[in-house]
This record gives C-alpha cells, sequence and structure tokens, in this order.
C-alpha cells in the first residue's frame, strides 16, 4: 500500500485533472450568438441628365494632320469667338447699336443673336471638318474648303489653300484690313462662321447668300431687314465690325471703306493682300449651286 501522503498526493493530482476537464467542458459548452445584421443597398433612382451625349467641340475628322488639326482647332475657336461677341454685343446694345441697325435695319434682335448662338453653343454631334478632299474638289483652282453637299450633309472639307491664306484673328484690323474693303475669309474665323452656316444643323437650311458684297449687304439692311438677319455675309460683317470695334482696337475699329475697282492693294510683300485674297475662292452651297467670290 502506498503511504497515506502519497494516496492524498494522487488523490489531489486527479481532483485537479477532473475540475480542469469540467471548466474546459464550460468553455466550450458556452456557445455565444452573434447576430449580425445585413442591409441591402436600396437602388437610387437614375439621375436624368439632360446633356448627356452631347459633343461640345467641333469634330476634326481623323484624315486631318497635327498640323491641319491644331490650325483648323484655333480657326474653329476664333469662329466660335466672333460668335460669342457679336451677340454679346447685341444683348448688350440691343438695336441702338449702330452697328445692329446697319447690318440688321429694323430685324428684331432675337433671331440675330439665336443664329450667333448657334455657332457658340449648338451641340455639333456628327458634324466633321476633313482634309482628305473626299470629293475632289480641292485640286481645282481657288478651293479652299467646300460643304459636301449630298455626300455628307454634316461635313466640310477643308482644303489646303486655307491653311497657307488664313489669318488669326488676332491680326484683325491688321496688314491693312477693313472691314468694308477686305475679303470675308481673309481672317480663318470668319470664313469658318461661313462654313458653319452652311451645316444643316447650324445653319438649318435658312442661313443663306441673300447678298454678298459689303453695299449689298447694307442695302439688303433697308430692303428686306427679314432677309438681312440670315444672310450669312450679313452675318459675318457684323461679327468682325463689333469685333473690331469693341476688342481688338477698342472705340476705333476698322470699318474703313468699300474697295473701288483698280484700288491699289493695301499691303505689299509677300503678305496676303486684305483686300484681294481668295478673291476667286470657292464652296458650293446647301442646293448644290458653286459660289465663287
Amino acid at each position: 500500500m502506498l503511504p497515506s501522503q502519497v494516496r492524498l498526493f494522487v488523490a489531489c493530482l486527479g481532483l485537479k485533472a477532473a475540475l480542469g476537464e469540467a471548466s474546459r467542458l464550460r468553455i466550450r459548452q458556452d456557445v455565444v450568438t452573434v447576430t449580425q445584421t445585413i442591409v441591402s443597398p436600396v437602388p437610387q433612382p437614375s439621375v436624368y441628365d439632360w446633356a448627356a451625349g452631347a459633343t461640345t467641340a467641333y469634330p476634326i475628322h481623323s484624315s486631318c494632320n497635327a498640323t491641319e488639326r491644331a490650325l483648323l482647332s484655333r480657326g474653329l475657336g476664333e469662329a466660335v469667338a466672333l460668335a460669342a461677341h457679336a451677340k454679346d454685343h447685341i444683348l448688350r446694345f440691343g438695336n441702338s447699336s449702330e452697328f445692329y441697325s446697319k447690318y440688321f435695319g429694323a430685324s428684331p434682335t432675337a433671331e440675330v443673336v439665336g443664329w450667333y448662338d448657334k455657332i457658340v453653343s449648338a451641340d455639333r454631334s456628327g458634324i466633321w471638318f476633313r482634309c482628305d478632299d473626299a470629293d475632289g474638289n480641292c485640286s481645282q483652282d481657288g478651293w479652299a474648303g467646300h460643304w459636301r453637299g449630298e455626300n455628307g450633309t454634316q461635313e466640310t472639307v477643308i482644303c489646303p489653300l486655307s491653311y497657307t491664306t488664313r489669318q488669326p484673328l488676332e491680326g484683325l484690323c491688321g496688314y491693312g484690313y477693313s472691314v468694308a474693303g477686305g475679303a470675308l475669309n481673309f481672317y480663318f474665323g470668319s470664313d469658318l462662321v461661313h462654313r458653319l452656316y452652311h451645316l444643316p444643323k447650324i445653319g438649318e437650311g435658312i442661313v443663306e447668300h441673300y447678298a454678298d458684297t459689303y453695299g449689298e449687304c447694307l442695302e439688303l439692311a433697308l430692303r428686306d431687314p427679314a432677309l438681312a438677319a440670315r444672310n450669312s455675309h450679313t452675318l459675318q460683317y457684323f461679327a468682325l465690325d463689333v469685333y473690331a470695334f469693341d476688342i481688338a482696337v477698342p472705340g476705333e475699329g476698322c470699318t474703313g471703306r468699300p474697295s473701288e475697282p483698280g484700288d491699289p492693294d493695301t499691303t505689299a510683300g509677300t503678305t496676303p493682300s486684305a483686300t484681294t485674297t481668295a478673291a476667286t475662292e470657292c464652296h458650293t452651297h446647301a442646293d448644290g449651286t458653286e459660289h465663287c467670290s
């Protein structure tokens, strides 16, 4: 038999082991229930974006190289600047502006403002400015560009001649230029104003050629103000005249006087003449007719 001390020690060990086992059993038996609340995302109503899908810049076709793209992009920006200021001038002065009454007579201002705003703010989706001479007209003498007509109603081709003869808007009133005596296409921006109005999305087939020369445009303002408000050249002349007076040479401008047959060129050397540049340039109209100016 084991001594009493040994038996007591063994008994204690057994008791301790039993207590430990019981403790472990209790730990395993103490189940903790965790409740997790999962909140399903609430579907959010789609927000209506009225301007979704709009094209805010005039698209330039991949047929234009880097140089053509840069010059054309700048020219289009200048066309927008001319139209934007023409609109702002009318909104500021209304028909009390001497420039307005000279070019548009008694025509209400709202329609004229609208035609300028079409260039500034209209959606440009579907419009293309190309450089690839898709219709073979750039190879003809004097063609600096043309509206494609039935071949592409929202497309305009800009020929190489435009990039070598058009001047930047910063030069308005320079080079011996005057609004009355100069060519409307002497500056790239004013030329592109004309070309934009040929596009149905901008001119809607309403802005057309009802008078051409400076004198004819002034006469149209007196004879038929409603047509003056829709005359492509009148819209160009007004935009150039008020930009020259308000921005280029503030308070002075460069309206000038109409050039007369036999007038000498106002510039010399290799600089293009403001009165003769592109005098025989041609383009097509919405009805398919060819117009040379």
